[in-house]
């Protein structure tokens, strides 16, 4: 309360300073005071001026209100098309020299270089979120988050649900595997600032441990490379089928949106809509093959109109305005580009963003731009008639700037006190009930814990709790069933 009032006494200090000074003004001028409501000085574009409400009006029939993770499970995945391609791969044989190339041993990296999850390696259907030391580009969208799989993939969506296999996965090796069937299976990870790789180690499947253990790795590059290394494959990749869990290997990503009025069941469904997949050939999955993925340039890599409209690199990209984003209207932002009008914005060209400065701004422009130089005999025709300034100079700015800063001293010396006042009276009365509840509200942990749903472990993924507690550098949790 206190601050909020000494907030209160700046403003109305600042504001009266403001007004004593525009009346000091006007009384000197003569004019009276106006309070001018008019906001034509901020700048639109030509297409914004014909129609100001339509952006803010589709945004606002999204129905409010954050996702609902709980109704994913039921909504569908749905393959929406795309014509473009947006990564590159090639196979690398046991004969090959790159296979040796692309393969990072970890064994021969520091100690400290090299994490072992606790909870993956003792668990089975579990996810953990790791935070990389840069910015991965996938699809086009930089990702600052990965969730790490015990199933032999990487989750690269933005919101956790019990689909994680469905869709937006980097797979190396999508699979039932149970890491905490043997201790000697593992899933560690190492970053150094430039590429983050991930191995599980020695994993073996669930309820068919006698066919062998599977050690391989995916490596994520700074630049958006990524590659698939395969160490040890016991048995042909085709043989892996299971009911109980999907196998697949390659990358997929998708956006989630409304679905049709017409179709809507309960309200604020959503929809995921995988819009395009990477599948490789897996009877090239053996014992040290490789794959590496180089991704191609996207629209969403242009940052300005010219760009996005003449590049070479990409085709298909509009630009929208509103949004300061270029797109082909596929990819994660979907839905933001649709609530923003955005296809309608991209059949325009750069020149319909130009902005329109208004009629005040235009006259004062013209005024003070240098126009034609008359010629001298024109000079001469021309009669002298510059009048001589004989009214005082105006002192607005420095008398409605001095009123202002004087309120603002004033308030900060006012707060000033009043904060030495709360410190004194907290020490000298640490009984009273207010510094009493302040004392009790004190913590250690200033780090807020993350809970996700656990949803079982029959067909689904459960992402770990990051609150537990941390026991020779590994992180203890409730083990799934």
């Amino acid at each position: 309360m206190g601050l909020c009032a000494v907030l209160l006494i700046c403003l109305s200090q600042a504001e009266l300073g403001r007004v004593w000074a525009q009346e000091h003004e006007d009384a000197l001028s003569g004019t009276p005071l106006q309070r001018d409501g008019d906001l034509s000085g901020f700048h639109r574009d030509s297409r914004d001026q014909q129609t100001p409400h339509k952006h803010r009006e589709a945004r606002n029939t999204d129905g409010g209100g954050g996702l609902d993770i709980s109704t994913l499970p039921d909504n569908v995945t749905r393959v929406v098309e795309d014509s473009q391609r947006y990564y590159t791969w090639q196979s690398f044989g046991p004969t090959d020299r790159r296979t040796e190339d692309l393969w990072v041993n970890l064994n021969t990296l520091h100690r400290s270089q090299v994490q072992i999850h606790g909870i993956l390696s003792n668990a089975h259907r579990q996810a953990a979120r790791v935070a990389l030391s840069f910015e991965f580009p996938f699809y086009g969208h930089h990702l600052r988050q990965i969730i790490v799989a015990t199933g032999g993939f990487i989750f690269m969506g933005d919101i956790t649900h019990r689909m994680l296999t469905a869709t937006q996965y980097i797979a190396p090796l999508m699979a039932n595997f149970d890491p905490s069937f043997s201790k000697n299976s593992t899933v560690r990870y190492s970053d150094n600032g430039n590429l983050f790789v991930v191995q599980w180690d020695k994993v073996q499947l669930k309820d068919r441990e006698a066919e062998g253990a599977f050690t391989f790795q995916t490596i994520l590059h700074r630049n958006g490379t990524i590659v698939f290394n395969y160490r040890n494959i016991p048995i042909p990749v085709s043989e892996m089928n299971s009911t109980e869990h999907p196998v697949k290997v390659g990358l997929s990503d998708a956006f989630m949106a409304l679905l049709p009025s017409s179709q809507l069941s309960e309200a604020n469904r959503r929809t995921i809509y995988e819009y395009h997949r990477v599948e490789i050939n897996i009877t090239k999955i053996v014992s040290k093959s490789a794959f590496e993925f180089t991704p191609l340039p996207t629209c969403l890599q242009h940052t300005s109109c010219e760009l996005c409209l003449s590049s070479n690199l990409t085709t298909g990209c509009g630009w929208c305005n509103t949004l300061q984003r270029c797109s082909d209207g596929i990819d994660r932002h979907r839905q933001e580009w649709l609530d923003y009008n955005c296809p309608e914005e991209a059949k325009g060209t750069c020149e319909d963003y130009i902005p329109i400065l208004p009629e005040g701004s235009m006259s004062s422009f013209n005024q003070s731009s240098p126009g034609p130089t008359p010629s001298s005999a024109e000079i001469e025709d021309q009669p002298v008639t510059k009048d001589i300034q004989t009214s005082p100079p105006n002192n607005k700015g420095i008398t409605e700037n001095t009123a202002i800063i004087a309120g603002v001293v004033a308030a900060l010396v006012l707060l000033v006190a009043l904060t030495l006042l709360a410190v004194y009276y907290i020490n000298t009365h640490p009984t009273v009930a207010p510094p009493f509840y302040l004392m009790q509200r004190r913590t250690n942990n200033y780090w807020p814990s993350m809970k996700f749903r656990n949803q079982g472990c029959h067909s689904s993924y459960a992402e770990v709790e990051l609150g537990g507690h941390e026991k020779e550098g590994f992180i203890e949790a409730e083990q799934c069933c």
